[in-house]
């Protein structure tokens, strides 16, 4: 799209001071505002109250206190549902962890993460147990005219349906790296390229891909577990609590033997099951490859052999 009036980014309008071209925001997409003044904030944590500029005083349900000063203040609408964050500034000690161990992680579909330990976390698949109920309500929206106010209504019914498989998703989540991150300083993870895993196998006319729908449906439980939200929250809070996130490469991990270290691709004829062909080592191939995961970070720790460090240098924000 062009606008007329508009100058053509340049360095003439980088010394003034301007930016470049505007962003434009459509309705009903990420509908959010912000409040940059903390001076024009009042918050009244006992009576579950705060006041907004041109707002007022408003009433709000509170999910946890607030600790330190108020930055600023952002409003968003999600699912018919209006909420406020407030970013917070305060200081706090050098965190020590409480704990010494480390573990290594091997996150699938199957299993949403197999740990070094031997332990399983058992996936919930969100999206999978309510995709049929998102479709209904999809065919209804197709059939109601565009703008009406019937289209409104089932606009609202998918919203909730979307915030309903986020909410859970979110909710396993958090339970879940919490649970992690107070039981293991260190934390060694794959560095998985979830985006170009989830890619489409469609292609081109000219050269069309195979398996598309497989992989299609390959794709979509990928997206489902969360992958990377899942190691984004680890990496917070192991800052949070003084541990640490390591991040190591993702290759041969799965056909590497945990006990004698050969590595060959016959060690693993099936998805769920690795037997190494020179020691005879058997076990499931999923606590397998965690193992050599948190090997992997153990060379990381001790030699400091090449791997990709998280980083956590960036600033928590506290939210209601």
């Amino acid at each position: 799209m062009y606008i007329t009036g508009l100058l053509p980014y340049s360095r003439k309008v980088r010394r003034q001071k301007q930016s470049g071209y505007p962003k434009f925001k459509k309705k009903g997409q990420h509908d959010s505002f912000r409040f940059p003044d903390a001076k024009q904030i009042k918050l009244e944590e006992d009576n579950q109250r705060i006041f907004l500029p041109k707002l007022g005083w408003i009433r709000y349900r509170k999910s946890r206190s607030i600790e330190g000063s108020i930055r600023n203040a952002t409003v968003s609408l999600r699912g018919g549902k209006w909420y406020i964050s407030m970013q917070t500034q305060r200081d706090v000690e050098e965190p020590v962890h409480p704990s010494q161990a480390i573990v290594g992680i091997d996150v699938g579909i199957s299993k949403f993460a197999a740990l070094s330990t031997g332990d399983v976390i058992v996936p919930i698949h969100s999206l999978r147990q309510r995709e049929e109920k998102l479709a209904r309500l999809q065919r209804q929206l197709a059939k109601k005219k565009k703008g009406s106010k019937n289209a409104r209504k089932i606009k609202q019914k998918i919203q909730k349906c979307h915030m309903k498989i986020a909410n859970i998703r979110n909710d396993h989540l958090h339970k879940t790296t919490t649970m992690l991150c107070k039981n293991h300083a260190v934390i060694v993870v794959e560095n998985l390229q979830v985006k170009k895993m989830s890619r489409s196998e469609k292609g081109t006319v000219e050269n069309p891909g195979e398996n598309v729908r497989f992989k299609a449906k390959l794709n979509k439980s990928i997206l489902d577990q969360g992958w990377g939200e899942f190691v984004r929250q680890l990496t917070y809070k192991q800052q949070w609590m003084g541990g640490q996130v390591i991040s190591i490469a993702p290759q041969y991990t799965s056909q590497r033997c945990s006990c004698c270290g050969h590595t060959a691709k016959e060690n693993r004829n099936s998805q769920a099951r690795f037997c190494c062909i020179v020691c005879g080592h058997s076990e499931n191939a999923d606590i397998n490859a965690a193992k050599n995961i948190e090997a992997a970070g153990r060379a990381v720790l001790a030699c400091g052999e090449m791997a990709i460090a998280v980083s956590t240098k960036q600033e928590p924000s506290e939210a209601i």
